[in-house]
């Protein structure tokens, strides 16, 4: 992810990013004994709010986009930003507590969407309270135990680990003090611009931003589409603002992967099987002359993608070895070291209780078995029965203590990763947790719809539990280098965990009432899931992996899962991120095209200017504009969501242009229909959402130029005063 190329902040120490010598101290910012305010209404409010705001956003990209965004950059910013909007502006102190509260956003909503959809993929019932308690016990259980790690990571390893996220938000909030305020008025106003583009699209139909070349192009384009060559591209503010933060090369990595899939693999799969005639595959029959390229895609072509994409998860978690081995044994060592509470300590070193933590670890631990036991005794089989209490609480203390273990061993590697590359190896890590869970399951006796469920709840409060750690050792290196207190923002953390897995709790059913998970294919009557609109590419395999080994396995494509892990092999081979090529084999080619339009457009602007001082500043804008365009599109994109509930009577049906929308009744449900209008689904429709695609470019460099220019002009001013 691009972030902020800013000089080392004139407040911090010369060893705040090197290794110290032989006696020598870091003093932080904000000396120890300095009583400043930190923990005020004020900052666990503003927190508390943002991780509503970012929980939501969070969520919805990741389900929408099949890729997490990272909030706590502008969670920073804004931090700031309305902290000077105060009568007493805020502490620094202040500003660490609300990026820390504020963080909880996104790792929960990392940890849920990686997991919990597949609850839905594979048909099963996922209450919310379900989806709540998961994601709160893996963050719990994420916090208690890396506290003990804090000093460690932090202090100990002082220079030798370089934190790159942390660094960047640091940076942040340092030199912000002076800069911070243009800033955010760009972060508010793309905020603004991608609320009113994809609200425009998605509630009022104004324009039709599914791109279609069969519509575009013409007759040529219809050539192309009896070759099953179809071109496309989802004009929505959120995919455009993906690519512009991940960046060209990331985002041209994602698009190979999709050019692969979807202008090789499907022409070819056509190319060869269409003569076969009708054949059974994969408990499916099949017949390749007769089905169109999304659905050559859905059947025989995704399938790789998940295959490949589990392949470089396991990958990746091997590369690590060294760091997973040394962290393993890093843990161990620190859950049976007890601090001695009482010791006349510095505030910037005081830690929750050694007794609390551990009491906090166990409670984690008690409280999944308890939702396990609760799953396993209400969740019916397909027969009709459930299982009783005996195997219930069986089935709780094996998944209580699989759970437990695994995130106790996965914890420090998920620290480890964050604090030396950035990156969280939670796929790889969650793949093991299930498939290890699932195995553990089968030998008790427990399978079916019940087995998936356990498995799967054990996933999301695992994965939760890696994502929490990771971001948490974030938060408390950005302390050290501050001057905060670590029992603030543990304790702290807790409350934020609590607010982001309600709010995920509520998004997840809302869109799956809204636009489903799963959807029936027009070609075939079969269920399949909604890639168009909620892709979610991790849940889709390990969706696919709990059914395989729990219920289904003689009905699953293994051979092409296999030639999906081949493909990653041979990524890795050649040096290709094997992760992201595969994500974009799995997801839809209008998704990958959007993300590569946003990043293509990024880098156009970071080459305008007459300097290279403004060519940078101008790049420098991408994180304030990406991450404003994509937290406004997903907030209105839930708005829109609850419009489409049927059980609200569907209010959309009274603000929609292009499209007519009807509710029905089918067996006491609500349903609601689709009739687009001739012109919107037309030339005309796309063709105004090509024009609206380029205006939106348009508006992202205005918004660039102008963001760098206060930027440079506040810096001239300040430079004289410096001196």
């Amino acid at each position: 992810m691009h972030v902020p190329n800013v000089k080392q902040a004139k407040l911090l120490p010369e060893n705040a990013y090197r290794k110290l010598g032989a006696g020598e101290v870091y003093r932080p910012i904000v000396d120890a004994t300095d009583q400043r305010a930190e923990v005020t209404l004020w900052s666990i409010g503003l927190g508390l709010l943002l991780v509503v705001t970012f929980s939501a956003a969070c969520i919805y990209m990741a389900l929408r986009a099949g890729n997490a965004i990272e909030a706590s950059i502008p969670i920073a910013i804004l931090a700031i930003f309305f902290g000077k909007m105060r009568t007493k502006a805020s502490t620094i102190l202040e500003n660490v507590m609300v990026q820390s509260v504020g963080q909880a956003a996104g790792v929960v909503a990392a940890g849920a969407a990686f997991v919990v959809p597949a609850l839905y993929i594979n048909q099963v019932s996922a209450a919310w309270w379900q989806i709540f308690l998961a994601c709160s016990v893996g963050g719990f259980l994420g916090v208690a135990l890396i506290i003990p790690l804090r000093k460690f990571f932090v202090k100990e390893q002082h220079g030798d680990l370089p934190f790159p996220e942390a660094t960047a938000i640091n940076e942040i909030l340092v030199t912000g003090e002076s800069s911070t305020a243009t800033a955010g008025k760009v972060l508010l106003i793309a905020f603004l611009v991608g609320a009113l583009f994809d609200f425009s699209i998605e509630a009022l139909h104004l324009w039709n931003a599914e791109l279609d070349s069969t519509v575009l192009l013409g007759g040529f384009g219809a050539s192309l589409q009896g070759l099953r060559l179809q071109l496309s591209l989802s004009g929505i503010a959120a995919l455009f603002g993906l690519g512009y933060i991940i960046g060209l090369r990331y985002a041209a990595v994602i698009a190979g992967g999709s050019v692969l899939a979807c202008l090789v693999l499907v022409p070819l799969t056509y190319v060869f099987g269409k003569h076969a005639g009708s054949f059974a595959f994969a408990g499916g029959t099949y017949d390749v002359a007769n089905l169109s390229a999304g659905a050559l895609f859905k059947f025989f072509v995704k399938p790789i993608g998940i295959g490949a994409i589990a392949v470089s998860g396991l990958i990746g978690i091997l590369r690590m070895s060294k760091i997973v081995v040394g962290s393993v044994a890093l843990g161990f060592k620190s859950f049976g070291h007890k601090e001695h509470a009482g010791n006349a300590a510095e505030r910037t070193e005081l830690d929750m209780a050694p007794r609390q933590v551990v009491l906090i670890q166990l409670g984690s631990a008690v409280a999944m078995g308890a939702l396990f036991f609760v799953v396993s005794l209400v969740t019916p089989e397909p027969s009709g029965l459930a299982y009783g209490v005996g195997d219930s609480l069986l089935f709780a203390l094996v998944g209580a203590f699989v759970g437990f273990v695994l995130s106790f061993l996965f914890t420090p590697v998920a620290a480890q990763a964050i604090a030396i590359v950035g990156t969280n190896p939670v796929s790889g890590m969650t793949l093991i947790t299930i498939a290890l869970t699932i195995g553990s399951m089968i030998l008790v006796g427990l399978k079916g719809t019940a087995g998936m469920i356990i498995a799967l709840i054990i996933g999301t409060a695992v994965c939760t539990a890696l994502s929490t750690s990771g971001a948490l050792i974030t938060d408390f290196k950005i302390g050290y280098w501050i001057g905060s207190t670590p029992r603030n923002q543990q304790r702290w953390k807790f409350l934020g965990i609590v607010v982001a897995s309600l709010v995920v709790a509520f998004v997840i059913p809302l869109m799956d009432s809204s636009y489903h998970f799963l959807v029936a294919d027009p070609a075939t009557g079969l269920m399949v899931s909604n890639e168009q609109v909620l892709p979610a590419p991790q849940a889709n395999m390990l969706a696919a992996v709990s059914r395989g080994l729990m219920s289904d396995p003689a009905n699953q494509p293994w051979l092409l899962y296999g030639l999906g892990g081949f493909v990653a092999i041979m990524l890795f081979m050649t040096g290709i991120p094997m992760l992201a090529f595969a994500l974009g084999m799995y997801l839809p080619l209008a998704i990958n095209m959007a993300v590569l339009l946003g990043a293509v457009v990024a880098w156009l602007i970071s080459r305008t200017g007459g300097s290279e001082e403004v060519r940078k500043a101008r790049s420098e804008q991408g994180t304030l504009i990406a991450s404003g365009l994509m937290a406004g599109a997903a907030i209105f994109g839930i708005i829109t969501a609850v419009l489409r509930l049927p059980a609200l009577g569907a209010p959309i049906r009274f603000l929609s242009f292009g499209i007519d929308y009807s509710l029905t009744t089918v067996n006491g449900v609500g349903v609601l229909h689709e009739t687009p209008h001739a012109w919107f689904e037309g030339f005309a429709g796309q063709m105004l959402g090509l024009v609206m695609l380029g205006l939106l470019a348009v508006v992202c460099f205005v918004l660039a130029r102008w963001g760098a220019a206060k930027e440079l002009a506040g810096a001239h001013t300040a430079a004289p005063q410096e001196r």
